[in-house]
């Protein structure tokens, strides 16, 4: 017996395979098959209607992001109703003094340590590697208790049975840890990323992730030198479980490839994608403040869809200042530094150049010296100096930071400015890269992209911009910031203050 569906296909197919003998029949076939053509042109439409007004696939997390009401800003970005606050946090050297009265932004030890008190169910750490403890170092001085601290709390934490997982270099330049072997025994997962396998870079980022809601981004590995004996910036954001739980997707693409024999997928799949980038950054009101933000990852092979390279938001943050572009930065060089031979490579020195040149942006850079310093990096800065043309309406200014060592000689890889940030007059970027290729080609960063517009009705609001700026601007004009012509000439780095 024919089914239904059967007697259907016959009834649309057979028109069209019958041979008409008359003209009569030839014109009533031709009409049949029009007919037939019609009809499935109309349902083929009505099909692909429907499917467009059918919501797009949900991606990871979105059972979670679900518990926030949003709606769409469309090409602009994705609106939350969070109540998502962000907090410049910094940790300045013991024995460097600032003015009386300078911008300061919150100890970042104090601000770790309240972050952690947020704590109720996970803590996720990325970080080049880890030395909490003077021990770790061999090295014998009270200011390594802020460290010893850090580490006691994470153990609080894994004694009430909040999960912690870590994702580190493998290998790093630091002597092994047994930071982690404690926190370890206590159930902490700790997994060991080998990129020099995977990308020929290390891990190189620095960034926390608690109970998918709160994040810290920053310069600061968790050292307890940053903490006390290096100078470092970042930004806490908290009560924002969109922008966290996008960077947790860049923390998994870590945790994966921390197992054995991993290796990089062709394509990631598709749970690992963002819908937060430069061109969709997440727009809402944190502290009443309108705001734009997204982040940026490097290297481009650990960047699945969606996830803007790190490269890229520095780029756009440069090409869209309209007055000014001041950074702070370790190290400045427009060529690779881990590579034989070397390749040159100007892009951001192009970028900075660009700006100034033609569109008369005022271009301000600041560099650590220090005893590491490699004193090839000047002719560079010299050479972007040499631009400058006030009488053509050029302006790119130059400066070394040099923190003075004093009577800490006793601790090595220490007295160094090791923030990574930028700042215009439109947003805030807030890195963990040094400026050179290798650490955008094949070294894993991550940068924070921030926008901020004060209301007209909130008098006394600062934007974020406006708060780095002021830092900048603090350390620049400090005595530790000197010109290229004063006692960096010698390449020595050296404070003769």
């Amino acid at each position: 017996r024919t089914k239904p569906l059967q007697k259907a296909v016959v009834a649309i197919v057979w028109p069209c395979c019958v041979q008409p003998h008359s003209t009569q029949e030839r014109a009533q076939h031709e009409l049949q098959v029009l007919g037939i053509l019609a009809v499935l042109g109309l349902g083929a439409g009505t099909l692909f209607y429907l499917l467009w007004q059918l919501p797009p696939p949900p991606t990871w997390g979105q059972e979670h992001l679900e518990e926030v009401p949003t709606r769409s800003w469309g090409p602009l970005g994705q609106e939350v109703t969070e109540s998502c606050q962000l907090v410049l946090v910094e940790s300045i050297p013991q024995d460097l003094p600032s003015a009386a009265g300078s911008p300061s932004a919150q100890p970042l030890a104090q601000a770790w340590l309240q972050l952690l008190d947020t704590a109720q169910e996970s803590v996720h750490v990325a970080s080049y590697y880890w030395s909490l403890t003077g021990p770790d170092i061999g090295v014998n001085d009270s200011s390594s208790q802020l460290g010893e601290a850090l580490l006691q709390k994470l153990q609080q934490l894994l004694d009430r049975n909040i999960s912690m997982a870590v994702a580190t270099s493998d290998p790093t330049l630091a002597r092994e840890s047994t930071d982690l072997e404690v926190l370890a025994a206590r159930g902490a997962q700790v997994r060991r990323v080998h990129l020099g396998r995977l990308t020929r870079g290390v891990l190189h980022s620095k960034f926390w992730v608690v109970d998918g809601r709160h994040v810290y981004v920053g310069s600061a590995n968790m050292d307890w030198r940053s903490l006390t004996q290096v100078k470092e910036l970042g930004a806490i954001i908290y009560n924002c479980s969109h922008l966290a739980q996008d960077l947790e997707k860049t923390f998994q693409t870590y945790w994966v490839l921390g197992v054995p024999h991993a290796v990089l997928p062709k394509t990631w799949p598709r749970n690992f994608s963002s819908h937060i980038n430069r061109f969709q950054p997440l727009r809402g009101l944190f502290d009443g403040v309108p705001t734009m933000a997204y982040f940026s990852a490097s290297p481009p092979a650990l960047c699945p869809r969606g996830r803007t390279r790190d490269l890229d938001a520095l780029l756009a943050v440069m090409e869209a200042a309209q007055e000014f572009i001041y950074a702070s930065v370790m190290d400045y060089f427009p060529t690779t530094r881990f590579t034989h031979p070397a390749r040159y490579w100007p892009v951001l020195d192009n970028a900075l150049r660009a700006a100034a040149f033609s569109r008369g942006v005022h271009v301000r850079l600041l560099v650590s010296c220090w005893l590491n310093t490699d004193p090839t990096m000047f002719p560079y800065l010299r050479s972007l100096q040499a631009l400058s043309n006030p009488s053509a309406n050029v302006s790119v200014d130059v400066k070394v930071f040099i923190v003075p060592v004093g009577n800490h000689s006793n601790i090595p890889f220490s007295r160094v400015s090791h923030s990574k940030f930028m700042v215009t007059e439109e947003a805030a970027y807030i890195g963990t890269s040094n400026w050179s290729e290798d650490y955008f080609s094949s070294t894993s960063g991550v940068g924070l992209v921030v926008s901020q517009r004060a209301p007209s009705t909130q008098p006394g609001v600062t934007p974020v911009q406006e708060q780095l700026r002021q830092l900048f601007e603090r350390d620049w004009s400090s005595r530790y910031a000197v010109g290229l012509d004063g006692q960096a000439q010698g390449q020595d780095c050296v404070w003769q203050g």
